[in-house]
């Protein structure tokens, strides 16, 4: 059964397109069948994975207004082995579309019933907001990951997304939960940064993947030239770290069939 996860964090700058991105690229390399859906107007995600988002006959805003039907928007990444459905600025329209539209909340969920059995996982990048293209995101997923940094303003904020977990939750997507909380742009140097990671294991336990992603520099690079950073620098500390993810993913989810990474990023 697939798996579909949206990768969300409503506090920006915490590395989420960038997960979203190298996992989708780390769990292909392990010979898993991965759909990326970009539904972030910012279209990093879609760039990022080798595809112009100026250049887009059909992407995921089509999709959501009943344009096209998905089939025709989804496209390969040029470097990640896996399928991409992009985005790019049409999509802040959808935003004011979709309002006026019924069941607005499934739009992205009712769209992806038809292609879902193609895939193991899809994952879903979504906006650092909370609005309805978010929704459509959490609504269509059943587990999240929240890419976050170890520091004090981090906590505050998955404080909030918590609560918006919660409350879609008891509304309109039973099944949605907290598929894991990721560390990122992890500094083991900083005191600060070893402190809130003990917060978060003592309180969220096997929650928090035991991956972490540092920081690093082939991570930075790799979206300038539209490549995950396995295609970039597959030996960077970024691609290991993506690659040990990728391997817990799969493993949390006892899939079998999948290829170990020969590396670990894990702590």
């Amino acid at each position: 059964m697939v798996k579909i996860i949206a990768v969300t964090n409503q506090k920006g700058g915490v590395g989420k397109t960038t997960s979203c991105v190298n996992l989708s690229a780390s769990l292909a390399a392990s010979k898993q069948r991965v759909l990326l859906i970009d539904i972030d107007p910012q279209g990093n995600a879609t760039m990022g994975s080798g595809i112009d988002k100026h250049d887009q006959q059909w992407s995921v805003y089509h999709v959501l207004t009943g344009r096209c039907d998905i089939s025709q928007a989804i496209f390969p990444s040029l470097y990640g082995g896996y399928d991409v459905l992009g985005a790019n600025a049409d999509l802040t329209a959808a935003e004011v579309e979709l309002m006026a539209m019924d069941h607005k909340e499934t739009r992205l969920k009712d769209a992806l019933a038809t292609v879902a059995d193609q895939y193991d996982f899809i994952m879903i990048d979504c906006p650092p907001s909370l609005n309805m293209l978010t929704i459509n995101a959490m609504v269509a997923a059943r587990g999240v990951i929240i890419p976050m940094q170890c520091e004090y303003y981090a906590l505050e904020g998955l404080t909030a997304l918590m609560d918006t977990i919660a409350g879609l939750r008891e509304t309109i997507n039973p099944d949605l939960h907290i598929e894991g909380l990721l560390r990122t742009m992890y500094d083991p140097r900083m005191t600060l940064t070893t402190e809130v990671s003990r917060q978060l294991i003592k309180h969220f336990g096997d929650q928090v993947y035991r991956t972490v992603i540092p920081r690093n520099v082939r991570l930075a690079e790799a979206p300038s030239h539209g490549k995950p950073v396995l295609a970039y620098d597959r030996n960077s500390r970024g691609a290991v770290a993506y690659l040990a993810l990728a391997g817990e993913l799969v493993k949390r989810h006892d899939i079998k069939g999948a290829r170990s990474p020969e590396k670990t990023g894990t702590q």
